[in-house]
């Protein structure tokens, strides 16, 4: 339960099931949130417009569009706005690809609810929290190679041009920017998956989640598209990634 003198975070879920939204709605409201649901991309659209939540729950299979095209055009509009996605069970395909995209966790249905409050509640924890709160972290730029970090402004460029994905013109996601934050901060340097996953995600790793390595694979394509090739995510495996200068290796 959150504290009673919190503000109650905002969510949008986005399922054309009513019967499931209505559930989750009553149960969340009684763990403090507050739960609007649209069951239509383009009810989701109104609603984005209207007010942006804290966090969006997002259904893949979705009537008009599918729950990816609805993510592209919030990864487009709002890199950082938080997504979990709700897949089907078993479907890994569905769940890397919602990964690749921009979600920053998903969840399979069906669900227990308990679970879906745990899941929010992480997210929303290290997305609210401030860079100079994160442990041992410095708030003035850090540069490495053709890397520049601005963790004050959460911002990273290469060679003064903003870090995207061309294809598909979106900012990293804040997963992918605590990623990156954890691995700059100790480059050179082991970090483990289950490291990682708890700094990005605030969640334990799970047996067989792959999440963390998707984040990692669209962290990686979106440095090299903006033409850093002096920076690095090695991985080491079943162990975890480092990242490295390899201009300052060829010294």
């Amino acid at each position: 339960m959150l504290p009673h003198d919190a503000p109650r975070p905002r969510l949008l879920m986005i399922d054309d099931d009513r019967e499931l939204t209505a559930m989750v709605g009553e149960f969340l409201d009684h763990e403090g949130f507050e739960l609007e649901s649209a069951d239509t991309p383009d009810l989701a659209d109104l609603a984005l417009a209207r007010a942006l939540p804290d966090l969006v729950i997002l259904d893949v299979m979705l009537p008009q569009r599918s729950g990816f095209d609805v993510l592209r055009r919030i990864r487009s509009a709002k890199p950082a706005l938080p997504v979990l996605m709700l897949t089907a069970r078993g479907d890994a395909i569905d769940r890397v690809l919602g990964l690749e995209l921009g979600a920053d966790d998903y969840l399979t249905k069906p669900f227990d609810p308990r679970e879906l409050a745990a899941r929010i509640r992480a997210i929303l924890r290290r997305a609210q929290r401030a860079p100079d709160s994160e442990p041992g972290a410095d708030t003035a730029p850090a540069n490495i190679g053709s890397l520049r970090i601005d963790t004050a402004r959460r911002r990273v460029m290469v060679g003064g041009a903003a870090v995207a994905d061309e294809s598909a013109g979106a900012d990293l996601t804040g997963a992918e920017m605590r990623v990156l934050l954890r691995l700059a901060r100790d480059r050179g340097r082991l970090v483990t998956r289950a490291a990682l996953t708890e700094d990005a995600l605030g969640r334990k790793l799970t047996l067989y989640d792959r999440s963390i390595d998707t984040h990692v694979s669209n962290l990686r394509r979106k440095l090299e598209s903006c033409g850093a090739k002096d920076i690095e995510i090695r991985a080491l495996r079943g162990a975890g990634y480092e990242l490295v200068c390899t201009q300052a290796e060829a010294r």
